[in-house]
């Protein structure tokens, strides 16, 4: 799973390196509101008349990326570190499939590691039934849920939270590197 991630992380990176240089900062409204310049990006890329490429860039899910990815002043991942600093390694990978697999694994490691911060903390397996369970006839029907209790425990989920603080990521802001150019990647 992690390391599909990976290949459609190095995809998308690939596929938009040097997008920070075509963002635009407009401050005309009272909210500033960032707009990503289309066809400087594909100009310079040589990509005009790509239709796919246009396509994507036209979409809602693009709109919403730059959106989210557009501040100069946010929480820094993986993406941005692929965008900014992996350019020649991916372009010498090109021709090199063993070191592009290798780094999809080391991708891969990198999002298993980023979803799974406290590696001792062990999962529990849920054992597999045994061959021929489906076949026994002493299987208990599933007990009859007590609506009362469940409301008394959801009532206690409820003040405590009440009373708990909020949750909140421990993400570090920090400038977004812009990495290369756009006319680098013709």
């Amino acid at each position: 799973d992690k390391e599909v991630r990976a290949i459609f992380l190095r995809l998308f990176a690939q596929l938009f390196q040097g997008y920070r240089s075509c963002l635009q900062l407009i401050r005309i409204h009272a909210e500033p509101v960032i707009h990503f310049h289309k066809a400087a990006f594909l100009g310079q890329r040589g990509l005009i008349e790509n239709d796919f490429l246009t396509k994507v860039l036209n979409g809602m899910a693009f709109a919403g990326f730059v959106s989210e990815r557009g501040p100069p002043f946010r929480a820094c991942d993986l993406f941005d570190e692929l965008v900014a600093f992996e350019v020649e390694r991916i372009k010498a990978e090109e021709g090199n499939p063993p070191k592009m697999i290798k780094h999809v694994r080391e991708l891969a490691e990198q999002l298993f590691k980023n979803e799974n911060p406290n590696p001792h903390i062990a999962f529990q397996k849920v054992p597999r039934p045994t061959e021929g369970s489906h076949l026994r006839v002493h299987i208990l029907p599933f007990p009859r849920i007590n609506e009362g209790r469940v409301q008394e425990l959801l009532q206690e989920g409820l003040a405590r939270s009440q009373g708990a603080p909020p949750a909140t990521r421990g993400d570090k802001k920090c400038v977004v590197p812009a990495g290369p150019p756009v006319g680098m990647f013709i």
